[in-house]
């Protein structure tokens, strides 16, 4: 599980960096804050549309790795080819809902200064909707035949290009026009060409190396395939729109609060989606390795392979809570010194502790559940735990019963533990049931 999760979560931290290298790079322009407020709100607005696409392509853990597991390598470069067809499908629908969401974000109040950057740097980065949907398919793909060590050289060495293409772009050296914001758009959408381009040549390197066959697999359209990686993959997407929604309403409710309180939970959430990224990548790895064994049938080792997981995932979150009690005036005081913001940071930071165990919890289990072909539960248990109970109670605690920031985060909170709970039983349950399943067709075969 290490071997297969290491490479991953430094893919994960590699991806979350891409984003730092944007902000940082602007945030040496003269007009700073403008600059930093149109990266942040282009990027968030680009990858709730882009990331649902993403999102249908979690399908390709479940049916990549599940053919691996039975030896069945051909119908891994079926999965593949058919989900490069769907990419071709879904790339102008996304970039159409964002190219024509941007004439009404002025509906929204956006600061006109912050806006007259964030229109550039949208239709610059909206170009890389293909090469990311590609990126997606080849990761998952590769992932699920355990070639991981390649996706981590070339999510790292993205990071470089991405670095050196918004110092070009930016600033206007080596000859090129200084495009400001809108260069780091450019970049972007140059290191995830670059990325998907990487990847498809090591694909095609270990077909030739290996003799997978690849070249010689059956290219045609196959509509079963396609549905069912739809079948898989948008109960998925969507548990990853719920989760980026109730976060980016959580911060819209916070931000009615005194400007230290938004500080302090923009601080809080950062911190917390870099320990995020650890068990993000472990979840990946539990998908494969859940799928693989089922593929082999081998009941006993997917249950295995999904407590691993979840063993790893919550011994790590663990640690970070540990941190978030002992040291917490020292991280809050890594983005900020003000007193207001520090006693309310470290408050939320208590709180981040306490869901930092379930969250570890939740998304490897939904991992492991994935790899078993079961998205629409974690799904309905987002939707019920998050908007149903944790944001309802979350904006209770914050107004009526005067708690601030504090009462959004410890809603959100007790929703999370939901999450948490019922996933490691329905996880259970689900081992239960794969054990009968295998047995029975193991039984019944002729």
């Amino acid at each position: 599980m290490l071997r297969l999760a290491g490479p991953l979560v430094a893919a994960e931290l590699g991806w979350m960096f891409m984003g730092v290298i944007d902000t940082v790079m602007v945030g040496h322009l003269p007009y700073s804050a403008e600059a930093i407020g149109a990266v942040s709100l282009g990027t968030v607005l680009f990858y709730m549309i882009a990331l649902y696409g993403g999102g249908i392509l979690l399908g390709l853990d479940t049916l990549v790795s599940q053919s691996f597991g039975r030896g069945d390598i051909e119908d891994c470069h079926h999965s593949l080819i058919n989900s490069v067809y769907l990419v071709l499908v879904m790339t102008p629908i996304l970039m159409g809902l964002v190219w024509f969401g941007i004439p009404l974000l002025p509906r929204f109040g956006v600061n006109p200064a912050v806006l007259a950057l964030t229109t550039p740097f949208l239709k610059a980065v909206l170009w890389s909707t293909f090469p990311l949907l590609l990126y997606f398919a080849f990761r998952r793909y590769m992932q699920g035949m355990n070639l991981v060590k390649p996706i981590m050289f070339v999510l790292v060495s993205a990071n470089l290009v991405n670095l050196a293409g918004n110092w070009v772009l930016i600033y206007g050296h080596w000859g090129f026009p200084a495009l400001g914001v809108a260069g780091s758009g450019w970049a972007t959408c140059i290191s995830r060409g670059y990325m998907a381009v990487m990847l498809l040549a090591y694909i095609l390197f270990y077909d030739w190396r290996h003799k997978t066959k690849l070249h010689g697999a059956e290219f045609g359209l196959d509509i079963g395939r396609i549905r069912e990686l739809l079948r898989l993959g948008l109960p998925a997407a969507t548990q990853m729109a719920i989760e980026i929604g109730i976060l980016t309403l959580a911060t819209v409710v916070i931000g009615r609060l005194q400007p230290a309180a938004l500080a302090a939970h923009q601080i809080a959430l950062n911190v917390s989606s870099v320990t995020y990224m650890v068990p993000l990548g472990v979840s990946s790895a539990a998908a494969v390795r859940v799928g693989q064994a089922i593929g082999r049938r081998d009941p006993a080792a997917a249950s295995r392979a999904g407590w691993a997981a979840i063993a790893l995932g919550l011994l790590f979150m663990s640690a970070a809570a540990l941190s978030f009690i002992l040291f917490p005036r020292y991280i809050v005081r890594v983005y900020s010194s003000d007193p207001e913001v520090m006693k309310i940071g470290v408050t939320l930071l208590a709180v981040a502790a306490i869901f930092q165990i379930f969250d570890g919890i939740q998304i490897v289990a939904s991992g492991a559940l994935r790899g078993a072909g079961e998205t629409k539960i974690p799904m309905l248990t987002y939707g019920i735990a998050y908007w149903l109970i944790g944001l309802p109670f979350g904006y209770y605690l914050c107004f009526n019963r005067g708690w601030g920031a504090t009462g959004v985060w410890a809603g959100l909170c007790f929703g999370l533990v939901l999450i948490g709970v019922i996933l490691l039983f329905v996880w259970k349950q689900k081992v239960v049931q794969l054990t009968f399943q295998i047995d029975h067709y193991s039984a019944v075969k002729p």
